[in-house]
């Protein structure tokens, strides 16, 4: 079916609220709103999908065990224009380019094709078509702004490997915030198969507290568009908020769900989520918010050697692709605390990290966006080999 469940759930009684300080940025579907915005509604019921951490959520005595890239990287193909994500429809690599608005085909040996442009993508400063996932029955799921905001569409894929082609679309959550900057875009299927959504909080900084306001949120859906009825705020697609601009989400062994999140001036940081909680922006950057009911990231960085973009969990492994770092960063599951950087300044920005169907591990640059300096062939997607990591 055609529309917006997400939409029409959230239309009952809902208000467009303007920040009138944020020139550029629009605003999507809001909820009731809250009269404050340090203090959150408590949630009715928790998602059973990630389970609490019983002590710290970023050391486990038990998990599976880590792994690192072994060898050089090899291209898998060059020539990209400003990409943004790598999903795979079985052994089939898609990639979107936030600027052309297309999603690319690799047809092998290092080919590519246009599956299709999305339509109606409008690019302007960070926005763009964004993050991409797919779903156990081929579909193609595409985060892009248009000219109302940003918004969430499915699509049937036509054709076959080597002929693939976007069919009819179908809207599942539209009018959210977007901007010239922080516009979010990471979509991720959990283990229980919702759809999770990476906003931004456009620039609308104190508006990421306000759980009414669908910006500086993690947002979760079924995949048809629907709220479901174990979110942690009764009829809200929102899951987390207090966030500035998720761009990477990805689960460990055990059920835990982490994201990536790009700080402001002093503070990027990696965080484990909970249904419900509030990750403290822009009252809190960095550690130091616990005491104020917020959640602490289980990592920081400087954000001169950070800003971190998308992520995947590999076995024991998280790894963190990071733009302004032009650095891999590769963070063990049983201590999320601490991380290994892997290629500093060899390959400019990296934008997304996968792990390929063969095994290997895709390393996705983005530096023909207008903010890095591209190398020749830039954009490429690099492969590599992964090991066990050494004891220790």
């Amino acid at each position: 079916m055609r529309g917006s469940r997400a939409r029409a759930l959230l239309a009952i009684g809902a208000v467009l609220l303007v920040d009138a300080c944020t020139p550029g940025a629009t605003t999507g579907p809001d909820l009731t709103p809250v009269p404050t915005a340090t203090a959150a509604p408590a949630p009715t019921t928790s998602a059973a999908v990630t389970p609490t951490p019983t002590s710290s959520p970023g050391a486990i005595s038990t998990a599976p065990p880590a792994v690192l890239p072994t060898g050089d990287p090899v291209d898998v193909v060059t020539g990209l224009r400003s990409p943004w994500s790598i999903v795979f429809v079985g052994t089939t690599a898609l990639v979107s380019e936030r600027d052309t608005g297309r999603v690319v085909e690799l047809t092998g040996n290092g080919g590519t094709r246009v599956v299709g442009p999305v339509p109606g993508v409008k690019h302007g400063g960070e926005g763009g078509l964004l993050g991409l996932a797919v779903d156990g029955q081929h579909r193609l799921y595409a985060y892009s702004t248009g000219a109302d905001g940003n918004r969430v569409q499915r699509f049937t894929l036509t054709g076959a490997p080597g002929s693939y082609g976007l069919g009819p679309s179908t809207t599942l959550i539209d009018r959210l915030p977007s901007g010239q900057i922080h516009d979010g875009g990471r979509l991720a299927f959990g283990p229980d198969g919702m759809l999770y959504v990476g906003v931004g909080e456009t620039g609308q900084r104190s508006r990421a507290q306000d759980p009414s306001f669908l910006g500086g949120k993690i947002l979760r859906i079924t995949p048809d568009g629907g709220i479901p009825a174990d979110n942690p705020f009764p009829g809200s697609p929102v899951y987390s908020y207090g966030h500035r601009n998720v761009e990477g989400i990805g689960w460990t062994a055990d059920g835990r769900m982490v994201a990536s999140e790009l700080g402001q001036d002093t503070w990027d940081e990696l965080n484990v989520i909970e249904a419900g909680k509030n990750y403290g922006w822009p009252l809190v950057e960095g550690t130091g918010g616990t005491a104020r009911g917020f959640v602490d990231p289980v990592q920081t960085w400087p954000t001169d050697e950070a800003s971190p973009s998308g992520l995947a969990v590999v076995d024991g492994t998280v790894f963190v692709a990071n733009l302004r770092g032009t650095v891999l960063r590769a963070v063990p599951v049983a201590d999320l605390g601490r991380s290994t950087p892997l290629y500093q300044g060899r390959y400019g920005r990296i934008r997304d990290v996968v792990r390929a169907p063969d095994g290997r591990l895709w390393i996705l640059t983005d530096n023909t966006d207008g903010r890095g300096t591209p190398h020749p062939g830039d954009d490429r997607i690099l492969a590599v080999q992964l090991a066990p990591a050494p004891a220790g």
